[in-house]
Order: structure tokens, then C-alpha cells, then sequence
């Protein structure tokens, strides 16, 4: 007898159970991991975009370091001798780290962050003074990069799997099994695809740390359904099982306190107290208070995905340069669209134009519900301050809001045959793929036909200081688009810098001509004036310089998403440009 054949007989001695319920235990079992394991990738992808910032290179190099793990951890099982121990190890391991990863980054950036105010504090230095840059700048990177290091070491445990358990299987059924890898990669993709599910339809919703512990508790479950059917064969057992309890312990409490856990070392990034934080299907929303002034209300700051989206005490600056212009350069107000703009602050600043009918369109419900309606917890209404800043514009009975992708709903609002005497563009930068098509030239032109023949359109269009590339792009895409004429104009927004806007019109003569005619606003918000909005189209010598190099944004090129992520990479000095 061959020592192979020695080793499979004494290994059926311990197979009293029918080998058909094994395999249906062990593919239960791989399934299980395989859908926890694709969870666990998409958790820290996610949570790497809030980390970071840039979400769409956060994402998708979690996911190809994970990957990548994943093959040379499978390369390094075959060092595991006793496959039953190393699987049983492995699933404790993989459960502990996976509930754990969000709050251990978390706090690892957090100390980052507060180490030099720390020192500052410990050496009586004056605020102004708190140390930066050498050695603690290289800490801050380091944490910040922390989390890919989480998802290497998750992601080569994940890779194991596979192998150890293709070794399993054939200790159970004493021979080699030609097609052992073909059934166990069918279970793997097949748990993979039904966790993508999960996340999409459920977890995705969740907070992070919530998601961590379901997806950890059905990894130790599995963990421990496997060490009850074999723990004849593995080492170690008690040991083990105490480590398994200690694990469900803790993604126990990770379950029940590691929200506020999270939202403690959260607090820590942000200068000002944070008052709410929610997450939606789309996005992670964070609104912190500042007292600057004890005779002026508190300021409020709103965050998405870490991003300043307004600052309570300068937002008019912002939606009063996006509003202003077009709705003056206008024939009527009679009806208005607005795509983006959830906040309602653009709303309100319509409204004072007294239009017939304002249609918004948006993707996050949960956002216009947050600035729409009042928020009760424990008998108070939490966002209060949101709604008297919009002048609760959503309870206008003249506006109707549409839910949806914008891309899409551009085209329904088309069928109906409807013009619009202006048409405000409110969206985020576009700082991820999916963001691209919303500055395209196709986007453009499909909003061009619902713009009446006499009125004019503004789109948001990030920073000329900081991204201007991207600036010149999107006016170089609105006049691809069909446009008769496309201005440009910037003005200073303190809580983002230096700020700029695009606007056109269908017909006639531009924006920027038909305020020269005028000699006075038709509404009067306390600071804008028509000296202002006429002197935020001058720009400096040579601005425009490079404008014929600038390519246009079309569909699916994903120019102005490249743009946008070049131009801030420089600005926070990642990237080195070339000497051509």
C-alpha cells in the first residue's frame, strides 16, 4: 500500500458520515466564506473611498490589492501541512480581523491626526504654530495608507481558503478528485455572487461597522460548523474553541457599540463637533457646529463622503453665483429645472423669483428627505437648522421633485415635450466614472432641447484655481454641446477657495451680454449685487490660454473624470507632470 493511500485509509476511518453530506456541508461552508469574503472586499473599498477621499482610486485599488493577496495567499497554503487545523485557524482569524478592520483603521487615523496636536499641547506651542510636515507627515500618510495594508492581509487570508479546502475535501473522499477544483471555484463564485447581492440590496444601507459583524458572525458560524464535523482532525481543538467564543464576543460588541466606536474616532477628523452623521445607498453624510461668533447662529458645515458640500455661514456666496446669472439672463421664470442641488439651498434661492413650477431632479432620496422633512429623535427635530436654512423650500407646493439617475431622467423629461425658461446644474465634481457622464457633451445636449429658445442654463463647474483643466473642459464640452454662446465666471467661496460656474443660452445673445444690459437685479438676497455677478466673468491674462489643447468630455471617454483627478493630484502634490 502506497503511503498516499495508507494516509486516505486512516483518514476514513474518521468518515462515518456518507460522503454526499460532506460535500454538501463543505460547499454549504465555501459558499457561506465566498459571499463573506466578496463582502469583506467591497466593506473596505468603501471604507478606503471615505478614508481617502478619492473614491474611485480607493475603490478599485482595494480591490486589486485584494485580489492580488488573494493569489499569493493561495500560493501559500500549499505550506499549510494540516489543512483541517489551518481552515479551522484560518476562519477564527479571518472573522476577527474582518469585524475588527474598520475600527482599527479608524483608529489608527485618528492618532495620526491628533499626534501633533498632542505635542503641541505637551510643549505649550500657540494654535498657529501646531508641528507639521518631516516625520509626523509621514505618520499621517502611513495611517492613511493603513487601510490597503488591512485589505492585503484580509485578502491573503481569504485566498487561502480555496486551496485548504480543495485539500479537505480529498482527505474525505480518499482519492484525487479531478474536478475538486472546478466544484469548489462553482461554490466560491456562485456565495460570491449571492454576497454581492447582499451588499447591493441590504448591507450597503448599513453603517460599516454593522456590516463587519453580520458578515464576521456568518464567518464564525461557518468556522465553528466546520470544527464540530471534524474536530477529531483538528489540533489544537479547545484551544481553538475558546478562540472562536472569545472572536463571536467580540463581533458581538463590534455589532452593538462599534457604531459608536467609529463615530467617536470619526469626530476626531473634524474641526468643528459633528451633530448628525447618516449613511444613504449613495453616499456617507456628516454635519458638524461651529460657535464662531456667540451673537451669530452656529455655523454648520455639510460633509458627503468626507467632501465640503456647504458651509452654513457662506453657502448664499455659492448658490447666489449659481443662481443669479441664468435666472437674470432669462425672458421668463416661469418654469425652472434643477439637476443635483438635494441640499434645497438652490431651490430656495429660485423661489425668490417667484416661478410658476421648479422641477428637481435627484438620485439620493435619502438626502432630500434630511432637508425636506423634519427628523424627530427623543421628541426633537435633529435637522431643524437644515430646514430653516433652505426657508423649507421642498413644502413649496409649486416645486416637484424627481427621483433618479439624472442621465436617465433627462431623457423621460424630454418625452413629455416641456421647456424650461432656466436650468441649474448642481451635481459633485466629476470625481468618479459614474459622475463623467453628467458632464458629458451628450448630457449637455440632451439638456439644450429642454432649454426654452430665449432662457439660459448654469452648471456647476468646480475650481478654476485648483482644477483647471477640468474648468475649461466643462465650457469647452457645453459649446461642443450646441450651445449658441458659453460664458465662464468664478468668484471666492471661503469654504472651498476660489469657485467657478458655466453658463449658456440656446438662442440669442450670452449670458454675460444680457447682464450688461441690465441696471438691476430683479430680487435682493442682502449680497448679491449686479456689479458682482458682472465682475466674476473677468478672469487674468492668459487664462484661456490652453483652451484649444483642452479635449472634450465625450460620453464614455471619461476626459473630464481624468482632468479632475490629474488637476487635485497636483495640487496636493501626487503627481509630478512630465517635461513634455
Amino acid at each position: 500500500m502506497t503511503s498516499l493511500n495508507k494516509r486516505f485509509h486512516r483518514a476514513a476511518e474518521h468518515v462515518k458520515t456518507p460522503i454526499f453530506w460532506h460535500d454538501v456541508a463543505l460547499f454549504t461552508i465555501m459558499a457561506v466564506l465566498a459571499g463573506c469574503g466578496l463582502i469583506y472586499e467591497y466593506l473596505l473599498s468603501l471604507y478606503a473611498g471615505r478614508v481617502l477621499g478619492a473614491y474611485e482610486t480607493a475603490i478599485y485599488t482595494m480591490i486589486g490589492i485584494m485580489i492580488v493577496a488573494m493569489g499569493m495567499g493561495a500560493f501559500t497554503a500549499r505550506f499549510v501541512h494540516a489543512h483541517f487545523t489551518g481552515f479551522a485557524w484560518l476562519e477564527a482569524a479571518i472573522a476577527l480581523l474582518g469585524s475588527t478592520a474598520v475600527l482599527v483603521i479608524a483608529a489608527v487615523v485618528s492618532f495620526s491626526y491628533l499626534l501633533p496636536q498632542v505635542i503641541a499641547e505637551n510643549y505649550g506651542m500657540p494654535p498657529d504654530l501646531v508641528p507639521a510636515g518631516g516625520l509626523l507627515a509621514t505618520i499621517a500618510s502611513a495611517a492613511q495608507y493603513f487601510v490597503y495594508v488591512m485589505g492585503f492581509v484580509l485578502g491573503f487570508m481569504i485566498g487561502m481558503e480555496i486551496p485548504l479546502m480543495a485539500r479537505v475535501r480529498e482527505s474525505l473522499h480518499q482519492t484525487y478528485l479531478a474536478h475538486n477544483a472546478g466544484s469548489i471555484y462553482g461554490m466560491d463564485y456562485i456565495g460570491a455572487g449571492i454576497g454581492a447581492a447582499i451588499w447591493v440590496g441590504f448591507m450597503l444601507h448599513l453603517h460599516l461597522t454593522i456590516a463587519a459583524s453580520l458578515t464576521a458572525s456568518a464567518n464564525i458560524t461557518m468556522g465553528l460548523l466546520f470544527y464540530f464535523l471534524y474536530r477529531k482532525r483538528i489540533r489544537f481543538g479547545k484551544t481553538l474553541l475558546l478562540a472562536q467564543v472569545l472572536t463571536a464576543i467580540v463581533i458581538v460588541m463590534v455589532g452593538i457599540k462599534g457604531q459608536h466606536w467609529d463615530a467617536a474616532m470619526e469626530d476626531m477628523l473634524y474641526l468643528d463637533r459633528v451633530i448628525y452623521r447618516m449613511n444613504t445607498k449613495f453616499q456617507h453624510i456628516t454635519i458638524t457646529e461651529r460657535l464662531m461668533n456667540p451673537l451669530k447662529p452656529r455655523v454648520l458645515t455639510f460633509y458627503l463622503n468626507g467632501r465640503t458640500q456647504f458651509a452654513s455661514n457662506d453657502e448664499r456666496i455659492y448658490h447666489a453665483m449659481l443662481v443669479y446669472p441664468a435666472m437674470a439672463a432669462s425672458a421668463r421664470h416661469d418654469k425652472v429645472l434643477i439637476i443635483g442641488g438635494g441640499d434645497g439651498l438652490a431651490l430656495r434661492d429660485v423661489l425668490r423669483w417667484n416661478p410658476k413650477k421648479v422641477t428637481l431632479v435627484d438620485l439620493d432620496k435619502s438626502v432630500i428627505e434630511l432637508f425636506s422633512k423634519p427628523k424627530l429623535v427623543d421628541g426633537i427635530v435633529i435637522n431643524k437648522k437644515l430646514l430653516e436654512l433652505n426657508k423649507y423650500a421642498f413644502s413649496d407646493p409649486r416645486v416637484q421633485v424627481i427621483f433618479g439617475d439624472a442621465y436617465l431622467k433627462i431623457n423621460a423629461l424630454l418625452k413629455t415635450g416641456e421647456l424650461y425658461d432656466t436650468i441649474l446644474v448642481d451635481l459633485p465634481d466629476p470625481s468618479h466614472p459614474d459622475l463623467n457622464k453628467l458632464y458629458s457633451s451628450r448630457f449637455y445636449a440632451g439638456l439644450k432641447q429642454l432649454l426654452a429658445g430665449d432662457g439660459a442654463i448654469a452648471v456647476q463647474s468646480t475650481s478654476p484655481y485648483h482644477a483647471k483643466n477640468t474648468f475649461l473642459c466643462i465650457g469647452k464640452t457645453m459649446a461642443h454641446a450646441g450651445f449658441a454662446h458659453v460664458d465662464q465666471y468664478h468668484h471666492n467661496v471661503p469654504s472651498f477657495g476660489e469657485w467657478g460656474w458655466t453658463v449658456a443660452t440656446r438662442n440669442g445673445s450670452s449670458v454675460k451680454h444680457r447682464l450688461d444690459q441690465l441696471k438691476t437685479l430683479a430680487v435682493d438676497d442682502g449680497w448679491t449685487t449686479l456689479d458682482v455677478l458682472q465682475g466674476a466673468f473677468a478672469f487674468g491674462k492668459d487664462f484661456f490660454k490652453d483652451l484649444p489643447t483642452i479635449k472634450i468630455n465625450r460620453l464614455g471617454s471619461h476626459v473630464a473624470y481624468q482632468y479632475h483627478r490629474s488637476d487635485w493630484e497636483k495640487r496636493q502634490g501626487v503627481y509630478l507632470p512630465s517635461d513634455n
